[in-house]
């Protein structure tokens, strides 16, 4: 995915930092009601924009797929522990007070992928302890729509169209396509496309897989129009 991989310097101004931090806080407020965490370990961190403002709260480590993602998110986070790893197989060799997964939840695209995060983030979180899983949608609120964005900063400029769509309703992927403009310092620009495909599964499915994992799990809506997954570890 060149969004995260040669885009990923242009990050910022794809999703702002500064756009994070009432989510951020939202999300706070959900994990410190279920376990007063001190620690929280961040799955799939991206650039770290979330870990900008949570890491005020708790001892933040950050996770991610992704060299030059980590690299953006030290730039922004340097006072954070930063860890190269996959979602479903990284072994930190300790636990956590919350595990944290947002929207890079959604590219597990099959319900070995997803339950495989899930014991995962079950093995890293301490007994008593909360995992909080942000997907994008389940089924039952999946909107194919198209949206547009983009920042200016540093001399550059990025916007982007993003159209998401469901090709084939009875599999548990959707496709999102990014046209991406980028205007560098000298005034020129060019034009990426980027394609993702990303999970979406039925709450019951969730659910299931939750419970399968070892976690006891409830979900909230947020105001953004998500459901968020809410998983505590048997104390």
């Amino acid at each position: 995915m060149k969004l995260y991989d040669e885009l990923a310097d242009w990050w910022p101004l794809f999703s702002a930092p500064e756009d994070y931090a009432e989510e951020a806080a939202f999300f706070a407020e959900v994990v410190t009601r279920t376990c007063a965490p001190r620690t929280v370990l961040e799955l799939g961190s991206g650039g770290g924009n979330n870990a900008l403002y949570l890491k005020s709260k708790f001892e933040m480590t950050l996770v991610d797929l992704s060299p030059q993602m980590l690299a953006v998110s030290r730039a922004l986070n340097p006072e954070c522990e930063h860890r190269a790893g996959d979602m479903r197989t990284v072994n930190l060799g300790r636990t956590f007070d919350a595990v944290f997964i947002h929207d890079a939840i959604s590219y597990m695209t099959s319900e070995a992928d997803l339950i495989a995060a899930m014991r995962n983030a079950y093995r890293h979180c301490r007994a008593g302890g909360v995992a909080l899983f942000v997907p994008d949608c389940v089924r039952e609120t999946f909107i194919a729509e198209t949206t547009h964005g983009g920042h200016d900063g540093d001399g550059r400029s990025l916007r982007y169209l993003m159209w998401t769509v469901d090709p084939d309703p009875a599999d548990t992927t959707y496709r999102t396509d990014f046209a991406i403009l980028l205007r560098d310092r000298d005034g020129d620009s060019r034009v990426v496309h980027d394609w993702h495909i990303e999970g979406m599964f039925p709450r019951d499915v969730w659910m299931r897989l939750l419970r399968e994992a070892g976690f006891e799990s409830d979900t909230i809506s947020d105001k953004w129009g998500r459901e968020i997954f809410v998983a505590q570890r048997p104390a």
